[in-house]
């Protein structure tokens, strides 16, 4: 059952006391504090272990409410606030007076969205004010799906947590700067570029790198204990053999359903691109939890949620502390 007025007005009691509460949005599950309070906001950092100069995403109730929060709104950041908010897109814009440093990082652009979650929106009404709130997970692993991942992960570093469900989307918004004379998409998420191409009218870049710092751009992010080795999809059954001296968990895409591989855990992907997205991180961390220390994965085709689930594979088989 959803959280009833009583944990919402709980929940509303600990963001105003400089608690940390998880909130269910459509996208991932976000470790929430007060956008305004560098006290609440630094403990979400503590908790993640995540570095301070990471920004946060700012979450508000509604488009209306821009302007509260950041300075010198473009046509272009209203225009795609109308058509995809409530929604899994984040707009990067010049901050406002009332968004302390702390929460962007120490940078003079802010990044805000509003969750497409009816919990969510509740929360943020009954609060009246901003949350900042990244995944509640610790700092570069999988991001959380449901509650049950959140308690899992953090435990009692998070004084309360709302239950809404799994999430809808289950991979993060997608970010585009507007700060400058086009937009760009700094992360690829749960908008797609055609969508925002669509709303634009026309191409909108997607770089490789961006000297923006937003949040999910670290080399290695979104990823498991066990290690992500990505693999071209003809080399999916060899390469199972080929780590044979390891637990191998493999994520095996539609096309080559039904092919014999050896592994001791075997994933099949679902078809449709919105399922494997809602879908990935749990998978991730099911085969951890299966006690797999390699997971073998291809990429998607970079089209649709595709760019964004490559994006997530990408980093979660990025180099960890330590290696090259």
């Amino acid at each position: 059952m959803p959280p009833g007025t009583e944990e919402i007005q709980n929940a509303v009691d600990v963001l105003r006391a400089g608690g940390l509460v998880a909130i269910p949005t459509e996208t991932v599950y976000g470790l929430a504090a007060d956008a305004e309070n560098p006290r609440a906001v630094g403990r979400i950092f503590t908790t993640k272990g995540r570095p301070p100069s990471h920004p946060l995403i700012v979450h508000i109730a509604g488009a209306e409410q821009l302007a509260d929060w950041a300075d010198d709104v473009p046509e272009t950041a209203r225009l795609l606030a109308e058509r995809f908010w409530p929604g899994p897109l984040t707009l990067v814009l010049r901050r406002g007076r009332r968004v302390p440093l702390e929460t962007t990082g120490g940078l003079e652009t802010v990044a805000i969205r509003v969750p497409d979650h009816p919990v969510a929106l509740e929360l943020l009404t009954a609060f009246g004010r901003a949350v900042a709130a990244p995944s509640a997970n610790r700092f570069g692993s999988v991001s959380p799906t449901t509650a049950e991942h959140v308690r899992l992960e953090l435990g009692d570093d998070v004084d309360f947590v709302l239950d809404g469900g799994p999430c809808g989307v289950g991979v993060e918004s997608t970010i585009v700067d507007v700060t400058g004379p086009a937009p760009t998409v700094l992360r690829p998420g749960g908008v797609t570029r055609e969508d925002l191409e669509a709303a634009l009218g026309h191409a909108l870049a997607v770089p490789a790198s961006s000297p923006v710092r937003v949040p999910g751009q670290h080399p290695s992010h979104y990823a498991p204990r066990a290690r992500v080795v990505l693999v071209e999809p003809q080399d999916l059954a060899a390469e199972a053999v080929r780590y044979a001296d390891h637990k191998v968990g493999v994520l095996v895409p539609p096309a080559l359903a039904g092919t014999a591989i050896e592994a001791h855990a075997v994933v099949p992907l679902p078809a449709d691109l919105a399922d494997y997205a809602r879908g990935l991180f749990g998978y991730l961390r099911d085969l951890d939890h299966q006690g797999c220390d390699v997971i073998l994965a291809t990429l998607p085709e970079e089209q649709g949620l595709g760019l964004a689930i490559a994006n997530r594979l990408r980093r979660a088989a990025g180099p960890r502390t330590g290696e090259a």
